[in-house]
């Protein structure tokens, strides 16, 4: 699922991230996005959201294109295919 996509965020808890990841994703806690909208507006787009279920990087997802970021929620982590 990840093929035309530069930039994955997983948006788990540190903890969540370090037991078990995408290789190469990028780890911002839903609840830091906002304090790193910059830093997140400077990864190259489209940026692919994924989390443990698909709830939070739903939430991500949303604020994220409010604030004018190309994102697609892509669900569970688990989803993505390297």
């Amino acid at each position: 699922m990840n093929q035309d996509f530069k930039t994955i965020l997983d948006v788990r808890t540190k903890e969540e991230f370090v037991s078990g990841n995408v290789s190469g994703s990028i780890n911002i806690p839903l609840q830091d996005i906002p304090e790193q909208l910059e830093k997140i507006k400077k990864l190259a787009p489209p940026i692919l959201l994924c989390c443990a279920s698909g709830a939070r990087s739903y939430q991500a997802e949303q604020f994220l294109k409010n604030n004018g970021i190309d994102c697609i929620n892509a669900g569970s982590w688990l989803n993505i295919k390297c």
